[in-house]
């Protein structure tokens, strides 16, 4: 955890006291990192300095690219938009399956290229005609501050904010996260602590808390996002009783994302999950109950398509992150049976389509 921070890293970080033994705790997350003066957290970006705890990666980014925010993914909330989307370095979790690892695992602050203030980015949104800015690529309960920072600059000119997390974070710290995230997709790794404690260096409970949380106490619009990995969280049994939690817990119209795994990080002997596999969990959601079952990182589009649940309409036809056809209301009605989809949804232009376009951000705010 030793990394000398210079000072141009040397942000005021919230949540942490001083213990009696002289060290300091980070609050933010359930590793409750202790550090003596110097030493960095887990997540490698929140450090000690002196008798106070700071974030080494405000104002500094791995990158901006303005996505499709099918891409987050996000299937509900303003399908078809664009959203800039940016993330820093590091994380609070260890999984050896790591899709973003280059970015999440790196400790190589000199990554970091890309500066920005929250009123740049949340000019730049505006000015690339996103409808939101989402934090993501590596996990934003990291950097919290510069997020909730940016949230605000972002809503001030009327544009909005998801979070792409993993959802490791203590009660009162989320709290203050999702009250200023208008969306958010939350990993659901898995559905077994083991898989949790052994892949990933977690807990399944502070996850489960967070859905439950973000669900029914906030006015976050929730998705939620299971990476099927062969042989580790893909038997039916596991993903029945997945779908089963989320259904009693959460509801039948949140919606749930069964992504395919491609071997990377420390997982690179397993193989790439089957386009097979994703359609049988969805088959399995769908018969728990639940409205909304995509699949992610293959081309299906019976998998991709959203359907009333009233009277199976396919209201918007989607391959992968493309949309081909889109057929509801301003207000998110089917036109067949004027069931209203679950979701945020407003006036559906020309979608944005399925490219990525890496952008430039100046480190000073754009007027």
């Amino acid at each position: 955890m030793d990394q000398a921070i210079t000072q141009d890293e040397r942000h005021p970080a919230r949540y942490w006291h001083a213990l009696d033994d002289g060290r300091i705790q980070c609050d933010l997350c359930p590793r409750d990192c202790k550090l003596h003066e110097g030493q960095r957290g887990a997540c490698f970006v929140r450090g000690r300095v002196g008798d106070q705890m700071v974030l080494t990666t405000y104002g500094r980014s791995s990158g901006f690219c303005i996505d499709p925010v099918e891409k987050k993914p996000l299937n509900h909330f303003y399908p078809g938009s664009s959203i800039l989307s940016f993330g820093t370095a590091g994380c609070n979790l260890a999984c050896k399956f790591c899709q973003n690892w280059d970015i999440s695992k790196s400790r190589e602050m000199d990554r970091l290229m890309d500066q920005a203030t929250p009123q740049a980015i949340a000019a730049s949104a505006r000015a690339y005609g996103s409808k939101s800015v989402a934090f993501t690529y590596n996990d934003p309960v990291i950097f919290l501050e510069y997020a909730l920072d940016t949230a605000d600059a972002c809503h001030a000119l009327g544009i909005q904010t998801v979070a792409v997390t993993a959802g490791y974070i203590h009660a009162e710290p989320r709290r203050e996260f999702f009250a200023k995230m208008d969306a958010a997709n939350i990993d659901l790794k898995a559905f077994t602590e083991d898989f949790y404690y052994r892949l990933t260096g977690s807990h399944l409970k502070h996850i489960l808390d967070t859905l439950s949380y973000v669900h029914h106490e906030t006015d976050c619009w929730l998705e939620i996002t299971t990476l099927l990995i062969p042989g580790h969280n893909d038997s039916d049994k596991e993903i029945r009783e997945l779908s089963a939690w989320v259904f009693k817990e959460l509801g039948p119209d949140v919606p749930l994302h069964f992504s395919a795994f491609h071997p990377d990080w420390k997982m690179p002997d397993v193989p790439a999950t089957p386009s097979a596999t994703l359609t049988r969990a969805r088959r399995i959601a769908l018969d728990a109950g639940l409205h909304y079952v995509y699949t992610g990182n293959v081309h299906d589009a019976e998998g991709g398509t959203t359907y009333c649940p009233t009277c199976h309409h396919a209201v918007i036809v989607r391959d992968w992150y493309n949309i081909g056809h889109y057929d509801l209301s301003l207000h998110g009605q089917c036109p067949n049976c004027g069931h209203r989809i679950a979701g945020r949804f407003g006036e559906f232009e020309k979608p944005f389509g399925s490219h990525r376009i890496p952008v430039a951000i100046h480190a000073s705010a754009v007027t």
